[in-house]
């Protein structure tokens, strides 16, 4: 069988970015990726926020195979191993200690939502209360206690069965602007006859991906934590796509000057794509008895290896960061650009560093025909939103200038083939 024979044939129906894409990539560096018949594509998905660092990034690959030659150690559940070590240390020297944060580290299984399952069992463990109060438009997983947190109708549908336990309230903006939507969460929490059970935790994702890029505002965070501190509410922030510097800092809360409860770490931690999630905790809500969150694959030593080396090659002082400022300021003035030039999209920008987006509610087809287009001029990028009506810049946060205007050009060629079709 040949090009993509074999997969429909033989891959379930649930497949989906392969559709999107319907190519066979073979391989991959940096922001490049390149299928088997040698062309090349931009790439300004990044496996979903995965590889943050850009594909086979050189530093990562060197010891990875450095460390299988070594004949170090590739599956340790959570026994203790060197290469778990090295990374608790790099990670407790290089993140935790210069922000004055003090977690504890729990590694769970290898998604971002068995993170999410972990933070929501604890938060209930530790509170002894079973409501959790999450987001409109909020995206945190698809096994069942995250899908219940989780807002996209088609999703929750799959589940199959009741989703509960969990209370929706309006994101930050959801209700237009001057609104503000935790006057809502306030009167229901102080009100004896709202209905609304007093939640073991709150959890919320700073920038919504999947949800549409909605960024929340640094007040509205300021004052979610106020909210939930008076009442003692475990707040949990959902770090999985905008953390690991994609929001141009380290964690995605960093830049409203808030300390969660609870934070979930998975996609672009272990930093070379390898499978990796972690949850920290403030050390008084640890109250896990040995066992009690458990799996087969929580102790990823390779991914531990690559982990520690990405913390020792960018996050040792601010050169890293400074460059995806830099490439910020470049990216978001291209889509206002765009935006401006293109009127009939009705286009708005939204984002924060390196997780932007092109919303048109108008005209909520136009982000997937520019999707299209932009594969047919080796562009990889995808949509997000309720009806996937923003087209989604998630590019390497290692991504050069010269790539990134490339790429943004190919889009607005692609946007003008949209519309003119």
């Amino acid at each position: 069988m040949s090009d993509l024979a074999v997969f429909d044939q033989y891959e379930s129906e649930v497949r989906g970015y392969i559709r999107s894409f319907p190519v066979v990539f073979e391989r991959a560096q940096g922001s490049v990726l390149t299928a088997e018949d040698g062309r090349e594509y931009l790439d300004f998905f990044s496996g979903a926020g995965v590889v943050n660092y850009g594909h086979n990034n050189p530093a990562f690959t060197r010891a990875l195979v450095e460390y299988l030659q070594s004949g170090g150690i590739i599956h340790g559940l959570d026994m203790a191993t060197s290469a778990k070590r090295d990374f608790i240390e790099a990670f407790q020297r290089l993140v935790l200690a210069p922000r004055g944060l003090d977690y504890k580290i729990q590694f769970t299984g290898p998604t971002g939502a068995n993170a999410v399952e972990s933070a929501l069992k604890l938060a209930r463990q530790a509170t002894g209360r079973q409501n959790v109060v999450a987001f409109t438009n909020g995206f945190h997983g698809l096994s069942l206690g995250a899908l219940a947190a989780t807002g996209n109708e088609k999703y929750r549908a799959a589940g199959g069965v009741s989703l509960g336990d969990v209370a929706r309230l309006p994101y930050d903006g959801y209700l237009g602007g001057g609104i503000d939507t935790l006057d809502l969460l306030e009167r229901m929490l102080d009100d004896p006859g709202s209905g609304l059970d007093l939640p073991a935790a709150v959890i919320v994702e700073t920038i919504q991906g999947e949800g549409g890029i909605n960024v929340a505002r640094a007040e509205w965070l300021q004052r979610l934590r106020a909210i939930t501190e008076e009442r003692s509410i475990l707040l949990i922030v959902d770090d999985i796509q905008s953390g690991v510097g994609r929001s141009g800092a380290f964690f995605s809360f960093e830049q409203a000057g808030i300390v969660p409860d609870l934070v979930t770490v998975s996609k672009s931690i272990s930093a070379s794509g390898l499978p990796m999630a972690i949850l920290l905790m403030r050390p008084e809500i640890d109250v896990w008895k040995p066992g009690a969150h458990t799996g087969t694959f929580r102790g990823n030593n390779l991914a531990f290896v690559s982990a520690r080396v990405a913390l020792e090659t960018y996050w040792a002082d601010t050169a890293f960061t400074d460059a995806i400022a830099e490439r910020e300021t470049q990216l978001r003035a291209a889509l206002e650009r765009i935006a401006e030039e293109f009127p009939a999209a009705g286009f708005t920008v939204r984002g924060r560093g390196l997780m932007y987006g092109l919303a048109s509610p108008s005209r909520p087809q136009l982000a997937g025909a520019v999707s299209q287009e932009a594969f047919a001029r080796g562009v990889v990028i995808e949509t997000s939103g309720a009806r996937d009506e923003v087209l989604k810049f998630l590019p390497a946060l290692t991504i050069t200038a010269e790539e990134l205007d490339r790429g943004i050009a190919r889009v607005r060629e692609a946007l003008a083939a949209a519309l003119a079709v």
